[in-house]
């Protein structure tokens, strides 16, 4: 048990963004399912959605960096904010302000474009860290974001720590 905490405080050390003020929310979970990188939207999803999930895929492997927005550094409200901005759609630059947008959503609804938001410090289930889908079927999300120790990348939500991390699910467009 000791040695769960201990990975647990050490993942939300190396992965949280801290990039903005926090909210409280509801939390949902997903059940885990096998990994699959690399997906595409699907072809049923708006042009739209897809050029916003293709353009935060050129960012992959970018590294963090707190407040940026380009190549050189990304956060990951930066990342949201950037890749909207390519389809003129302008969004809140704060994590918490972007967790306030759209509409929620439960988390076996999300689609490709939707925001997906974190909790990732020690007993603070305040949201600092967003990220956005970039695959949904059921029992298994992908989401692009931006952590503090591997940069821009995607993730699984049913990765133990993002689903324990998990607060919320908003749909902007």
């Amino acid at each position: 048990m000791k040695k769960i905490i201990l990975i647990l405080i050490l993942s939300a050390f190396f992965a949280s963004c801290n990039s903005s003020k926090r909210v409280v929310s509801k939390k949902t979970r997903t059940s885990k399912t096998t990994k699959k990188r690399n997906s595409s939207p699907s072809a049923a999803t708006p042009k739209t959605v897809v050029n916003i999930i293709e353009h935060a895929k050129t960012f992959e492997g970018t590294r963090y960096k707190y407040g940026g927005t380009t190549k050189k550094g990304m956060d990951c409200s930066g990342l949201v904010v950037t890749a909207f901005k390519k389809e003129d759609i302008l969004l809140p630059r704060t994590t918490s302000d972007l967790s306030k947008r759209g509409d929620w959503i439960d988390v076996k609804e999300v689609k490709e474009g939707d925001l997906l938001f974190f909790a990732t410090k020690k007993n603070n289930r305040r949201v600092n860290h967003v990220g956005i889908v970039t695959s949904s079927r059921p029992g298994h999300v992908e989401f692009i974001h931006a952590s503090t120790s591997r940069g821009v990348m995607i993730s699984n939500l049913a990765e133990s720590y993002w689903y324990l991390a998990y607060v919320q699910a908003r749909r902007v467009l």
